[in-house]
C-alpha cells in the first residue's frame, strides 16, 4: 500500500525528471527540482511600465502577475495529511523569488485530478530589477508533508473537479 511520496505526472515521463529527495539525514523538506527553463520577469519592468502609461494619461495597465515553474511531479499521501510547498530560504536574498501565495498548501485529492494529474508547480513574483531564469534540474523549491486535525462539527462533501486554484469553485 502506498502512503506518500512523488511521482512523475503524465507527459513528463521521459524528461529526465528527478524525484524529490531530503540532502540530509534531519532535512524536513525534500528539495523539488524545476522540470524546464524558466525565466521570472523582473516585477519593476511592469511596474515603469505601468507608471509610463499613467503618465500619458490611460489607465490600461498591464497586470503583475507571478510566472509557474513546473516541476513534473505530483504527489500522493493520506486524507488527514497535507503537502506544503515552501519558497527555498535563499530564494528572496540569491534571487529576488517571492512566493506568491506565501506558501502552497496540497489537499490529497489534487493528487490526478482530471485537469492536470496534480501536477506540483512552484508560483513566485520577483523583485530583483533584472529577469532571474531558474534552469532545469535546479531546486525551485522545498516540500514536506504535515498531519492536519478536523473540527467537531466538519461535514465537508465536496468533490475535486480540477487543478489549481479549484476547491472554491
Amino acid at each position: 500500500m502506498k502512503i506518500r511520496g512523488f511521482e512523475i505526472c503524465k507527459g513528463f515521463e521521459n524528461k529526465g525528471i528527478n524525484l524529490p529527495e531530503r540532502k540530509t539525514k534531519n532535512a524536513v523538506c525534500y528539495d523539488i527540482e524545476a522540470a524546464e527553463d524558466t525565466v521570472i520577469p523582473s516585477i519593476w519592468k511592469t511596474i515603469f511600465e505601468n507608471f509610463k502609461i499613467f503618465l500619458s494619461g490611460s489607465h490600461d495597465f498591464k497586470e503583475i502577475k507571478p510566472t509557474f515553474i513546473p516541476t513534473g511531479l505530483k504527489s500522493y499521501f493520506l486524507e488527514d495529511e497535507v503537502l506544503f510547498l515552501a519558497n527555498k530560504s535563499s530564494f528572496p536574498i540569491k534571487k529576488g523569488l517571492i512566493a506568491a501565495n506565501g506558501i502552497g498548501i496540497i489537499e490529497s485529492d489534487y493528487y490526478e485530478n482530471e485537469s492536470n494529474d496534480g501536477h506540483l508547480m512552484y508560483n513566485y513574483y520577483n523583485f530583483f530589477p533584472t529577469d532571474t531564469i531558474i534552469k532545469k534540474g535546479e531546486p525551485c523549491g522545498q516540500a514536506y508533508f504535515q498531519k492536519f486535525l478536523k473540527v467537531d462539527n466538519d461535514h465537508a462533501t465536496g468533490i475535486r473537479k480540477g487543478g489549481f486554484g479549484s476547491t472554491s469553485k
